[in-house]
C-alpha cells in the first residue's frame, strides 16, 4: 500500500515548478516524446490514412536519406549550408554582442540606436532576397547576407536586454569599492551578461537556419534548401521530410554544443537542469 502512495507522490513531484528532475527520468521523456511521435507517424502511414504522396512511411524516409548519404552530392549541400550559416552568423555575432551590450549598459546609445534596430527587427528578412539578389548576386554572399539581417538586429536587441538586467546593485557597488566607470563596464556589467550572451546565441542560431533556407530557395546551385526545392519539383516528399529532419539533427547538434559551452564557462549560473 504504501508503495502505491509513494508513486504518484514521485510523480507530482516532478511536475513541480523550477525543480529538477532525475537525469534518467528526463533521458525516458524524451524517448517517450520521439517514440509517441513516430508512432503516431507510423499510425497514419502504415495504415493508410494518409498517401505515401502527401506523407511518406518513416522506412520511405530513412531509405531515401540512406540514398542521399550514400550520394556525395548530398554532402556538399550540406557543407555549403553550414558554411554560410556559420559566416552569417560568426559575422552577426561579432556586431550585435559588443552592440548590445553597449546599448544596454549606456542610455546614451539605447537611445541614439534602439528606434533604428527595433524597426528593422520587424522586416522580414525574406523581404530584402531580392535586393540582396540585385546588391550581391545569387552566390554566397546573397546567403549570408540574409542570415545576416535575418540574426543581427532582433539578437542585439537580445543581448542589450540582457546587459540591461544586470542589477544596478552590483553597479552601485563597485563605484562604491573604487572602481572606475571602464572597471564597472569590463569587470562587472560584461562578465554578469555573457551567460545570457550565449543563451541568446544558442536561440538565435535556430532562426539563422531558417533564414538560410528561405534564402537557398531562390536562385541557389546548391545546399539544402536547394535539394529541398528541386525535390519538390519532382514531388519527391520523402526526399524533402530526409532533408528537413538533416536541418533538425544539425540544429540539434549546434544547440547541443552551445549548451556544452555555457555548462563549462558558467558552471556557477543555476539553471532547469536534470
Amino acid at each position: 500500500m504504501a508503495q502505491t502512495r509513494a508513486t504518484p507522490a514521485r510523480f507530482s513531484a516532478y511536475l513541480a515548478p523550477k525543480e529538477a528532475i532525475p537525469g534518467r527520468v528526463a533521458a525516458g521523456l524524451a524517448v517517450a516524446g520521439v517514440v509517441v511521435f513516430v508512432g503516431a507517424w507510423s499510425v497514419l502511414t502504415y495504415g493508410g490514412r494518409v498517401s505515401d504522396y502527401f506523407l511518406p512511411s518513416p522506412s520511405a524516409v530513412l531509405a531515401e536519406w540512406g540514398r542521399l548519404i550514400a550520394d556525395g552530392g548530398f554532402f556538399e549541400d550540406v557543407w555549403a549550408s553550414t558554411r554560410r550559416i556559420v559566416l552569417g552568423f560568426a559575422i552577426s555575432a561579432a556586431l550585435a554582442v559588443p552592440l548590445g551590450i553597449v546599448m544596454g549598459s549606456f542610455r546614451f546609445f539605447q537611445s541614439l540606436l534602439e528606434p533604428l534596430i527595433g524597426a528593422v527587427r520587424y522586416m522580414p528578412a525574406s523581404a530584402f532576397i531580392p535586393l540582396l539578389i540585385i546588391w550581391l548576386g545569387i552566390g554566397d554572399a546573397q546567403k549570408v547576407g540574409v542570415v545576416f539581417i535575418g540574426v543581427f538586429f532582433p539578437l542585439t536587441l537580445l543581448i542589450a536586454d540582457v546587459s540591461a538586467g544586470v542589477p544596478k546593485e552590483l553597479v552601485n557597488i563597485a563605484y562604491t569599492l573604487g572602481a572606475s566607470r571602464w572597471q564597472v563596464f569590463s569587470r562587472v556589467l560584461l562578465p554578469a551578461s555573457l551567460p545570457g550572451v550565449v543563451d541568446n546565441l544558442r536561440i538565435t542560431m535556430g532562426w539563422a537556419w531558417t533564414y538560410l533556407i528561405v534564402a537557398e530557395l531562390v536562385g541557389a546551385q546548391n545546399g539544402i534548401g536547394h535539394l529541398i526545392l528541386q525535390s519538390q519539383r519532382f514531388l519527391a516528399t520523402d526526399r524533402i521530410i530526409a532533408s528537413i529532419l538533416t536541418i533538425g539533427l544539425l540544429g540539434v547538434l549546434t544547440d547541443g554544443l552551445f549548451r556544452l559551452l555555457s555548462a563549462r564557462l558558467f558552471p556557477y549560473v543555476e539553471k532547469l537542469q536534470p
